[in-house]
This record gives C-alpha cells, structure tokens and sequence, in this order.
C-alpha cells in the first residue's frame, strides 16, 4: 500500500512539473506572438501613414512642376489594390525614393507643405527601420522556440507555425529567388 502511495505521489509531482513546463513554454510562445502582432500593427500604422504622406505630396509636386502623370504610378496603381504590408513597404521605400529624387532635382519648390511632408517621411522611415529590426528579431526567437525541443512539442500541440520575416524571407527553403534587393 505505501509503494502505490509513493508511486502515486511521485506521478502527481511529475504531472505537476510537466505542467508547470508547459505552461511557462506557452505563454513564452504567446508572449512573442503578442509582440510580433503588435508591432505588426504599429508597422501597418506606419505605412499608412508613409502612403498618406506620399499621396498628399503628389498635387503639390504636380503643381509645382511640369511632371504631371509619370510620377508616383505605382502608389497611385495601390489606391484600387490589396497587398501585403510586405509588398506595401517596397512599394513606399521605392516612392520615397522617387520623392527625394524629384525634391533634389526640383529645389525651387519652396512648399512649407513639402518640407513638411519631407520631415515627416524621415521621421517615418526612422520608426519602420527600428519597427522593421523588432519584429525580424522577435520572429527569430520565435521561429527558434518553435523549432527546438521541448517547446516544439508545446507549439504542435497548440498549432503554432513559422513565420516569415518582415522581407518575406524564407530561411529554411531552398527557394533563393525570395532575396532580393
């Protein structure tokens, strides 16, 4: 009778430590998840933001300039699309380059309105670089939990995948063709 109780006594403190593992693995796992999503949606912000900025500068380029329908094609083509937020900061970092190329080439535009925009789109670009290096370090973290034991034993039971990185980048594919500059 005292072996069944010893043995009984010691299943339950194994269960107990067990869970106690798994717990303190899953909220680890939710945790990173709680913050990828959340910079996930300060980055959203962000680039909506950007594309605003860009938008509003298009009428005041225009109408300062002779360029009329050649510049920003691509962010004036997105108003009618859907895409990633991936797709959408290429698609940003390219016009703000078109931007700061026609402010360079067209200095006699002495807008308040597009020093303003201009400041304003640094300032952005800052925020999305630090945002952008967040989120790729904590997909890191969690691609690595997910992937060594024992909390990937934790994340297939509770059905967590790996995720790419902010630049759609696949590192555990032999698809290379996804890294491009």
């Amino acid at each position: 009778m005292d072996i069944l109780i010893l043995i009984l006594f010691i299943l339950i403190v194994l269960f107990c430590i067990i869970s106690l593992i798994y717990m303190l693995i899953y909220n680890k796992l939710n945790d990173l998840v709680i913050r990828i999503n959340e910079v996930e949606a300060n980055i959203d912000t962000n680039l909506r933001n950007k594309y605003d900025l860009i938008n509003r500068s298009v009428s005041i380029i225009k109408g300062n300039t002779d360029l009329k329908n050649d510049i920003f094609e691509e962010i004036v083509k997105l108003r009618s699309r859907k895409i990633s937020n991936f797709e959408l900061e290429r698609k940003l970092s390219d016009a703000y380059n078109e931007f700061l190329t026609i402010k360079e080439k067209y200095r006699d535009i002495n807008s308040d309105e597009l020093v303003k925009i201009s400041l304003e789109l640094s300032e952005l670009n800052e925020k999305l670089t630090i945002l952008i290096e967040y989120y790729n370090t904590n997909i890191t973290k969690y691609n690595k939990m997910i992937s060594l034991f024992p909390t990937n034993i934790v994340a297939k039971i509770n059905k967590y995948q790996t995720k790419l990185f902010f630049d759609r980048k696949d590192m555990s594919d032999d698809d290379y063709n996804d890294f491009k500059l």
